[in-house]
C-alpha cells in the first residue's frame, strides 16, 4: 500500500491534470485523496508546496515508465534505451496521460508564477541533460552543445505531440512516427 504522501501526490496529478493548476483546492485534493486538509498540510506546509512535489512526483513518475527494462529481456543498446525513453512518453495509460497533462498545466502556470518557473526549468534542464546523456551513447564524438541542442529540440517536440495527442489534435500512432522521425533526424545531424 502507498504511503499517505504517495497517495497525496497521486490525488495531485490527478487533481491538476483534470482541472489545471488553478482549479487546485487543498479542500478537493484530500477529498481526492482520502485524508483530511491538516494531513495535506502537515505533509506538504502549504499551496505551493503541494504544487512543487507533486512536480517532483510526476517527473519521478515519468523516470520510472521510461526507463523500466524487462529483467527478462535483453538489455537495451544506446539507441534502443534513447527511442524507449521518449517513445514512452507517449503512450495511452492513465498515468502517462495523467502526468503529460499534469506536466503542461504545470508549465502553462509557470509563465505567472516565478517560484514554479524556476522549479519547472530545473526538472527541464534534468530532463534534458538525460536525452543528451542518451544522445552521447548513440552519438559519443558529437559536442557536448550539440548533444544539448538536439536534447532540447527532442524535448519541446515530445511536450507539443504530448499535448496535441493529449488533446485530441493527433493521434497516438501519429505523434509517435513523428517523433521516432526526429529521434532518426537527430541522431543523423550528430553524426555529421
Amino acid at each position: 500500500m502507498a504511503s499517505r504522501s504517495t497517495q497525496i501526490m497521486e490525488a495531485a496529478a490527478r487533481v491538476i491534470a483534470r482541472r489545471g493548476v488553478r482549479g487546485l483546492r487543498v479542500e478537493e485534493l484530500a477529498e481526492e485523496a482520502g485524508v483530511s486538509t491538516a494531513l495535506i498540510y502537515y505533509h506538504f506546509k502549504d499551496r505551493t508546496g503541494v504544487l512543487r512535489r507533486t512536480l517532483e512526483f510526476i517527473s519521478d513518475r515519468a523516470e520510472r515508465y521510461t526507463t523500466h527494462v524487462d529483467p527478462d529481456g535483453a538489455p537495451l543498446g544506446p539507441r534502443e534505451e534513447l527511442d524507449q525513453t521518449l517513445l514512452l512518453e507517449l503512450q495511452d495509460t492513465t498515468v502517462v496521460r495523467e502526468n503529460s497533462s499534469a506536466w503542461g498545466e504545470l508549465r502553462a502556470s509557470a509563465v505567472f508564477d516565478e517560484v514554479l518557473r524556476e522549479d519547472l526549468a530545473r526538472a527541464t534542464l534534468v530532463w534534458v541533460q538525460d536525452v543528451a546523456a542518451l544522445l552521447g551513447q548513440v552519438r559519443p564524438m558529437a559536442s557536448a552543445a550539440a548533444l544539448a541542442a538536439s536534447a532540447e529540440r527532442l524535448t519541446a517536440l515530445l511536450e507539443g505531440l504530448s499535448m496535441r495527442w493529449l488533446s485530441g489534435m493527433l493521434p497516438i500512432a501519429h505523434a509517435r512516427t513523428l517523433m521516432k522521425e526526429a529521434i532518426e533526424a537527430e541522431v543523423d545531424r550528430l553524426g555529421r
